[in-house]
């Protein structure tokens, strides 16, 4: 088979890596990839986000199966369009990737079909969002409504700081058009807990739990981000809060979907608190994140491109999806001053001194004249598993130590809690 995945992150570089162990590929393509990703499949100079240009490459290509892997094409209709063109895919709809695309839409969902989520309001102007804010008082969330690269989301500790990011957002313009409207919800309390499912629009398929670590500095202190690292699978999350979540959370979701004529086929991403009431959702996205993907895949043991399929066809019962029992620990190495911005073209050394057993994901980088240079914000993730999650998370760090480039930073409290 000629498989394209779309995307050249850490997550696809993650996604790769597993699809190169099937059997059944015999021509992997990534597009665009990036410096790591090209070790293992051929890399195209297509931007993730350009419809047209990825749908005539594959159809030029005669590629059998795709797999779209970031929130912007499955917003645009990637998948629909890879679809009407004959083209197997691995995603979901663009009616169906509106529960990542419009946070106003999936608390609406939420609240319309009863599944736990914190209290909230939707806002299409700032002083009145303020207005809620000052009634409501701090610790607050505000939320821009539309995708913003896992950034959009402040949970602000005090009034002030509350209302600059309505400011920031809907009058600044800080996010574009995702901005132009905001979600406040109520401050949860408890451990957050990140479960992903392969879901086929009636089969629900959770993978193992993760942990994710937004905030830039140890101890979730600074800016939010991308995501600073990971483990998997979480401690907090249980076998009695697993079956909960099933029946309050996961199968209502994807019965909602359905029942509003948006069958959801992919992964959906359900990002949970675990309140003192029980489990409650934070958010949905409509695909892998990252980094949870680089330390769930990791753990995977049945073939990635089987499950892929399945869920294309509508068949994931028949699949048995098999988990191996360690942990994974992942640490993300990022650029000095990420997320605020970052110096593109340093040099990156030391991956040759990794151990083989350590995988590094390549977040955003590139090669040029045999050199790895980094390319963005969050640059590489370190991977490791372990029998235990200390030792996993021990080991990823010594991987860690082997790398550099200038300016490199990277939380040192990962796994810690």
């Amino acid at each position: 088979m000629k498989v394209l995945v779309v995307g050249g992150g850490g997550r696809e570089h993650a996604i790769v890596t597993a699809l190169a162990k099937s059997p059944k590929i015999q021509t992997l393509y990534c597009a665009p990839g990036n410096g790591g990703i090209a070790e293992l499949a051929e890399c195209v100079p297509i931007k993730a986000a350009d419809v047209p240009g990825m749908v005539k490459f594959a159809q030029e290509k005669g590629i059998d199966f795709v797999v779209i892997a970031p929130e912007n094409p499955l917003s645009l209709g990637m998948a629909d369009e890879m679809t009407k063109a004959g083209i197997r895919t691995f995603g979901p709809s663009q009616a169906a990737s509106i529960i990542e695309g419009s946070k106003a839409f999936s608390k609406e969902l939420m609240a319309k079909y009863n599944i736990p989520t914190a209290r909230y309001a939707v806002f299409e102007d700032a002083q009145t969002a303020i207005q809620y804010i000052r009634e409501q008082g701090a610790p607050i969330v505000v939320k821009c409504d539309g995708l913003a690269l896992g950034k959009g989301v402040v949970v602000a500790q005090t009034v002030a700081e509350a209302e600059d990011a309505v400011r920031a957002m809907m009058e600044d313009g800080q996010f574009g058009e995702s901005g132009a409207k905001v979600v406040i919800e109520e401050c949860m309390t408890g451990p957050e807990v990140t479960v992903l499912a392969f879901v086929d629009g009636k089969t629900i398929r959770p993978m193992l739990s993760a942990q994710d670590h937004k905030r830039v500095f140890d101890g979730d202190l600074g800016s939010n981000t991308g995501g600073m690292g990971a483990f998997s699978p979480s401690p907090k999350y249980t076998a009695e809060i697993a079956d909960i979540c099933m029946e309050t959370i996961f199968r209502p979701t994807v019965e909602a979907m359905a029942k509003e004529g948006r069958p959801f086929k992919g992964v959906l991403y359900f990002g949970l608190m675990l309140t003192p009431e029980g489990p409650k959702v934070i958010e949905y996205n409509a695909r892998f994140g990252d980094p949870e993907a680089q330390v769930v895949l990791e753990l995977l043991e049945t073939d990635l491109l089987e499950i892929f399929e399945a869920v294309a066809d509508e068949r994931l019962a028949e699949i048995d999806i098999q988990w191996s029992p360690q942990s994974a620990c992942c640490v993300t190495l990022a650029a000095g001053n990420y997320p605020e911005g970052y110096d593109s073209g340093k040099p990156i050394t030391g991956l040759d001194q990794v151990p083989a057993d350590i995988t590094v994901y390549h977040g955003s980088t590139m090669v040029e004249d045999g050199v790895l240079y980094i390319n963005g914000g969050r640059i590489l993730s370190v991977t490791a598993k372990g029998d235990t999650l200390a030792q996993a998370v021990k080991r990823a760090y010594a991987g860690v130590e082997k790398v550099h480039f200038d300016g490199m930073h990277y939380r040192r409290d990962i796994g810690s809690k």
